[in-house]
Formats: C-alpha cells, sequence, structure tokens
C-alpha cells in the first residue's frame, strides 16, 4: 500500500497501492467496495472531496484521476504534469482541485 485516506464522515477508506489500483473499502468491515484500475503504475496520493462523492488520485504516470465514489466510476483523466502526480488535494469547498508534482508544478484544475 502506498497510500491511504478516510473520508470526512469517516464511513469509507480509500487506499493507494504500487500497481496502480486504488481500492475503496467500508471503513467499519474493510469489505472492499469497489476496486478502481486505470493508473498505469503506483499511486502516490488519494484524497476525497469535502463533500465525500468524489475521489482523486496522483499517480507516477503523471495523471490526476477523478472518481466518483459511489460507484467507482472514472470521472476524468488530468493531464499536463511531466513527472510523477505527489499530491493531491481538494479545496475546502470542493470547487477546485489542486495537484503537486516531481517536475516541480502545482496546478489548479
Amino acid at each position: 500500500m502506498s497510500d491511504l485516506a478516510i473520508s470526512p464522515e469517516g464511513l469509507t477508506l480509500a487506499s493507494g497501492y504500487w500497481d496502480g489500483t486504488v481500492k475503496l473499502l467500508r471503513a467499519f468491515d474493510g469489505q472492499t467496495l469497489y476496486t478502481l484500475k486505470d493508473h498505469t503504475t503506483y499511486i502516490f496520493d488519494v484524497t476525497f472531496s469535502p463533500d465525500e462523492t468524489m475521489l482523486a488520485t496522483g499517480s507516477g504516470d503523471k495523471t490526476v484521476k477523478l472518481w466518483q465514489v459511489s460507484d467507482g466510476k472514472l470521472l476524468s483523466t488530468m493531464k499536463g504534469h511531466t513527472s510523477g502526480v505527489t499530491g493531491v488535494a481538494f479545496s475546502p469547498d470542493g470547487s477546485m482541485l489542486v495537484s503537486a508534482s516531481e517536475d516541480g508544478l502545482i496546478k489548479v484544475w
């Protein structure tokens, strides 16, 4: 496992793995709800939106992906970094997503 996040209400966990997958799990019993597979290499960071409807993931494949928590559906792939994305964060109101990369840049999406 490379990263772990808990949703703001504490009901869901997201765990990122070195193989590029992310698992969404029920916090109270650890049951896997969805396995998210679209990154091509390791996950650096996972984070929930403040309203818990979305999950953002940053990967060594230079992309940020946005997932729907309710069903594990991939909503968007954001490209623009030239190195691995090491951090992702939502603004407190959830209106912005930012990413940091080994390329030294911070992007606002």
